[in-house]
């Protein structure tokens, strides 16, 4: 899905508007993530699980933007419950940033809750 994967997938951040489920206005964070291998699926960890507000509004409205480098994406989000692509969602993200931190990813990696953002349409 993704022309430039490798591009995109180095990007240190991406950014994860979603709409507010109170105020009806968009809500953007910063946030880790890892695509998949075919850059179809961006994998997120909230350490907040389903208290982290971006959660709780996604899970009202899982029509979401994300913007990684100079590309914004039209996506649905979504809370990972398969098993495997549970796993694959933690082996991703934890490995791309584990490498390069200073501390033990291993608790956050354990006990994050993992959402997928399915890229549906290229903006930028």
């Amino acid at each position: 899905m993704v022309e430039d994967r490798a591009g995109l997938a180095a990007e240190q951040f991406c950014y994860l508007t979603t709409t507010g489920r109170r105020s009806g206005q968009p809500r953007t964070i910063e946030i880790w993530f890892a695509l998949d291998e075919e850059g179809a699926t961006a994998y997120l960890l909230s350490g907040g699980r389903d208290r982290s507000d971006w959660v709780r509004n996604l899970r009202q409205d899982p029509s979401v933007r994300l913007r990684i480098g100079a590309d914004e994406f039209a996506a649905r989000a979504r809370v990972v419950t398969d098993p495997a692509e549970d796993a694959l969602a933690r082996d991703l993200v934890a490995g791309k940033y584990q490498p390069a931190y200073a501390g033990d990813l291993s608790g956050w990696r354990r006990d994050s809750l993992p959402v997928a953002v399915d890229l549906d349409q290229r903006h930028g």
